[in-house]
């Protein structure tokens, strides 16, 4: 099951779809907000969540104080499932008097991305693990031009995939779960 964690709608549950999609699991993302929180980084943010899938890194960073959160998805299941949890979500959200827009857009991720004009603050990039590193490094190139000034970029992979690396980014840290990686990046 697929939860907010914490927040202002922290134990919201979230829709999944079938197994089309690999949820962030709470211990990973429960890591990631924390570290996130501890660095101010989510404060009227906005955000773009990528491979969306349930839309739960995107929808953590609402109930935690982000202004906008845009997931992308193409997979059409998946992204139904991202309306309908952004509906709950921002609907709560404004029951707690809280105004904040979560936004799915259905697109390849990289077709998103050559046609934005829009600058977020922090980026997740969470692809299904078949996705290359080729991929993820020219949607990394991609983004360069849609990152705000100190923006962050984390990218999910596989432990046992090659790291994430890019000449535009200064590498921050990686953290380490088990089979999965985080990668967090800042525009050099």
């Amino acid at each position: 099951m697929t939860r907010i964690i914490g927040g202002l709608v922290g134990s919201r549950k979230l829709a999944s779809p079938a197994k089309s999609t690999r949820p962030t699991s709470d211990r990973i993302r429960e890591s990631i907000f924390g570290s996130l929180e501890s660095r101010n980084a989510l404060d009227k943010a906005a955000v773009l969540d990528l491979y969306a899938g349930t839309g739960a890194l995107g929808l953590e960073a609402l109930s935690r104080g982000a202004s906008l959160a845009l997931l992308v998805e193409n997979n059409k299941q998946a992204a139904a499932v991202c309306i309908k949890n952004a509906r709950l979500i921002q609907d709560a959200l404004e029951d707690e008097d809280h105004l904040v827009a979560a936004k799915v857009q259905i697109q390849p991720v990289q077709k998103f991305l050559d046609a934005n004009t829009y600058a977020f603050n922090l980026v997740f990039i969470d692809p299904p693990y078949e996705i290359t590193n080729a991929e993820v490094e020219q949607n990394l190139e991609s983004l360069l031009e849609s990152l705000a000034k100190d923006a962050l970029v984390l990218v999910e992979r596989s432990a046992r995939a090659e790291p994430i690396s890019h000449d535009g980014y200064e590498l921050l840290e990686t953290k380490n779960f088990g089979d999965t990686a985080v990668y967090w990046l800042k525009k050099n």
